[in-house]
């Protein structure tokens, strides 16, 4: 951890080494990060240096106090984001924005959050079919409740609730497989 310190100390003050040294410690946990919330490796590629490049400029605001990597998944997760918002390919766009929608509701002392969103798919085929298929129609179809209901032979205020029982169950699931520790 001093060594850490020591590193973030030095890279605010210039020293370029350190700052690689950063960044061949943190690029793997970043690039997984990204990688596990996007489907084109080539954008976890960039996405991973844009979050370098950031760190970089703003080096001067980070706090030696704190972690250096919850920091640059931070400006990962504020990356994805940005990136959610100006692409068009919807179904990569859907994936991440409920990984980041899961992220907001799990809690921060589970594993890492690469392991949990690992669970994500195992939770998603956990759900019976009908809360499955909402979850598909509104993250990959981007449909809103009214539609989704439509599409389901259900009422408005039915699919809405079918929505909320879905993720509900999901962070449950994300909840019960990150806390159990030495499990899978």
């Amino acid at each position: 951890m001093h060594d850490e310190t020591a590193l973030a100390e030095a890279a605010k003050q210039g020293d370029r080494a350190a700052f690689a040294s950063i960044i061949e410690r943190h690029q793997g946990a970043v690039y997984g990060f990204l990688r596990a919330r996007l489907l084109q490796p080539s954008d976890a590629e960039d996405l991973t240096q844009e979050v370098f490049l950031r760190s970089y400029a703003a080096r001067a605001r980070f706090d030696s106090k704190n972690l250096i990597g919850p920091w640059l998944i931070g400006i990962a997760r504020n990356l994805l984001r940005e990136h959610a918002r100006k692409s068009k390919r919807r179904k990569e766009v859907a994936w991440t924005e409920l990984c980041l929608e899961l992220e907001e509701h799990a809690p921060a002392e589970c594993e890492t959050e690469d392991k949990r969103i690992s669970h994500l798919s195992r939770c998603l085929d956990s759900l019976g079919a009908s809360a499955r298929e909402a979850i598909k129609l509104r993250y990959v179809a981007k449909l809103r409740l009214a539609e989704i209901g439509q599409k389901l032979a259900r009422s408005e205020g039915a699919a809405k609730l079918l929505m909320f029982r879905a993720r509900q169950a999901l962070k449950y699931c994300l909840e019960r497989r990150g806390g159990r520790a030495g499990d899978d």
